[in-house]
């Protein structure tokens, strides 16, 4: 007689925005796990009240503020910690929350990992901003400390350009008032790198475009309509382009073996991070500076067909093939 496989368990989703999930939710469904979405925006948690058996994702986005929905990160923070403390899987769980929604503590794990990045200063008042601004030899930019989408970033090349920026009506301060000054990096071509990484390994690299700024999101939900995407002749799917009709999103060379990317693997193990987009830009001399880690990964549609590669397949297939058996292990010791 045969045993009986053991069910999958049901996948749940924590999200804020529901244009990112039909990647996330379809690939999953095609490994055979039930899924179960919950918006985390508004509600309560009740912490003497056991969260559903399950697996469960955290897909928060910093920029969920952006969407109506600034509520959304201190819940999420909060669910977390609820689910952790019952003892649930989480994938991208507390650890990878925090570094995602701050760019001040995603520096201080670049620089602890001994990975090479552009200088960052964190502050949330104007004369602290304009002080730290006078310590940088050349220009710089500011960001939102929880950033996402580009937003807040500017580049300045005083103090008294920044202040007068910041005192005027036209300065946006972020969803908490902090904002970041950073060392701008010159790259020779209107590129940075995005390095995708899930479960443990290397997906894909590909390339962005940044001529028309750094709202650089790769998921197809996000692409802005500055100019209509090209039809590619052998699918028929579209392919986003910039203003000036280049492709927005391009392979890159990067490997497995890259001395990078081997770093970067090592950094979301210890960080907790199983799944990430990783950024960085190389100078004219071909130093790479790692700038932004981002735990909600999306996926371009046309970097998948040229890589053969679901990013979000990724994610399903590793759920299955890793986390389910070592949850199996757990529960058969514990009976």
């Amino acid at each position: 007689m045969r045993p009986t496989s053991t069910p999958l368990p049901t996948v749940h989703v924590l999200y804020e925005n529901p244009a990112w999930l039909p990647p996330l939710t379809e690939a999953l469904e095609a490994e055979g796990f039930e899924v179960e979405t919950h918006l985390v925006w508004k509600g309560g948690i009740d912490p003497r009240q056991a969260p559903p058996e399950g697996i469960w994702i955290n897909r928060m986005s910093p920029s969920s503020h952006t969407r109506g929905h600034g509520e959304s990160v201190a819940l999420m923070r909060e669910t977390l910690a609820w689910l952790e403390a019952w003892g649930r899987r989480v994938i991208n769980g507390s650890r990878a929350l925090e570094l995602e929604i701050s760019k001040l503590r995603q520096e201080v794990v670049l620089s602890r990992h001994g990975i090479l990045s552009p200088r960052t200063l964190m502050a949330n008042d104007v004369d602290t901003l304009v002080e730290y601004a006078a310590s940088f030899d050349g220009p710089f930019i500011t960001k939102h400390n929880q950033g996402g989408k580009g937003l807040g970033i500017s580049l300045f090349e005083s103090p008294e350009q920044l202040r007068n920026w910041l005192e005027s009506d036209d300065f946006d301060p972020g969803p908490n008032g902090q904002i970041v000054l950073q060392q701008y990096i010159s790259a020779p071509e209107p590129y940075i790198t995005r390095v995708e990484l899930v479960g443990g390994r290397f997906v894909y690299a590909m390339r962005s475009a940044t001529e028309d700024g750094f709202q650089l999101c790769p998921s197809d939900a996000c692409q802005l309509p500055s100019k209509a995407p090209e039809v590619c002749p052998a699918d028929g799917e579209q392919i986003p382009l910039t203003s000036s009709g280049r492709p927005k999103f391009q392979a890159s060379p990067l490997t497995a073996n890259d001395p990078l990317v081997r770093q970067l693997l090592r950094l979301i193990e210890a960080e907790g991070l199983e799944q990430a987009g990783i950024e960085f830009i190389e100078d004219a001399d071909g130093n790479r500076y790692v700038y932004d880690i981002n735990g909600t990964t999306n996926y371009s549609s046309s970097m998948e067909r040229h890589f053969k590669v679901s990013g979000m397949g990724e994610l399903a297939s590793y759920i299955k093939r890793e986390v389910v058996p070592s949850l199996n292990k757990v529960a058969a010791r514990a009976s």
